[in-house]
C-alpha cells in the first residue's frame, strides 16, 4: 500500500524550503572558499580555468568561472549578496534553483565570452549574484505569487545599487558578466515559471503564497 500524502503548500512549503535553501547556499559558498584557498596555495593556478573571451578553449570556463575568484577580497565582496540572494532564489525549491543556476551560468558565461575583450579572463560569482537578483525580481511577476512579488520588490529596493555594476566604466569589473547574468536570471524565471492550472470553464487558476 502506498502513502499518498499531500505535499506541503503555502507557508509550510516555504518554511520547509528555507532549511534546504540555507544548506545549499552555505555549501555552495563553502566550495568557493575551499577553491580560493587551494588557488592561493597554488599561486593563482586555478585562475586559468576562467572564461577566456573569444578563445574556444575558454568556453569550458563558463562552468568553472562562477566558483573562482581573483583573491579573497573579491570572494568576500561576493559572499554576502550571494548568501542573501541565493537563499531567496532557492527557497521555492532546490531543483528549480539548480536549473535556474545552470541557466544563469550558461547565459551569463556565453554573453561574457562573446562581449568581453578577446583574451581577457572573467572570474567570479558576481554573475550568479546578478542572476539571482534578476531571478528573484522576475519570479514574482511570472509566477504571480503575492509573497514573491513582495520579496522581489524588497530585493529591488535593497539591492538597486547593484545596477551600477552594469555600467561599462569600471576598470577590472566585468560589466558584461553582470549584464548577462542578470539577463540569465530573468530568462530562468520565465523558463521555470509556475504552470497555470486551467479550470473547466477556461479560467486560469492559481493559489498559495
Amino acid at each position: 500500500m502506498s502513502d499518498h500524502r499531500p505535499e506541503p503548500t503555502g507557508w509550510r512549503a516555504l518554511a520547509s524550503g528555507a532549511i534546504g535553501a540555507g544548506l545549499v547556499i552555505l555549501g555552495l559558498l563553502a566550495v568557493m572558499w575551499v577553491l580560493e584557498i587551494v588557488d592561493f596555495v597554488l599561486g593563482g593556478a586555478l585562475d586559468q580555468f576562467g572564461i577566456r573571451a573569444w578563445d574556444p578553449e575558454g568556453l569550458i570556463g563558463i562552468f568553472f568561472a562562477p566558483f573562482l575568484h581573483v583573491g579573497f577580497a573579491h570572494l568576500m565582496a561576493n559572499s554576502v549578496p550571494l548568501i542573501i540572494l541565493g537563499f531567496l532564489a532557492a527557497v521555492r525549491g532546490i531543483g528549480r534553483f539548480l536549473w535556474a543556476s545552470l541557466i544563469i551560468i550558461v547565459v551569463g558565461g556565453v554573453g561574457a565570452w562573446l562581449t568581453t575583450t578577446p583574451g581577457v579572463t572573467v572570474l567570479g560569482a558576481s554573475g550568479l549574484v546578478f542572476g539571482y537578483f534578476g531571478y528573484v525580481m522576475a519570479r514574482g511577476i511570472f509566477d504571480r505569487r503575492v509573497l514573491d512579488l513582495v520579496i522581489g520588490i524588497g530585493v529591488a529596493v535593497a539591492y538597486y545599487s547593484l545596477l551600477w555594476g552594469l555600467l561599462p566604466n569600471q576598470e577590472g569589473i566585468s560589466w558584461q558578466g553582470h549584464l548577462f547574468g542578470l539577463v540569465g536570471g530573468v530568462v530562468a524565471a520565465w523558463v521555470l515559471r509556475r504552470k497555470r492550472v486551467t479550470s473547466v470553464d477556461g479560467r486560469a487558476l492559481g493559489g498559495g503564497v
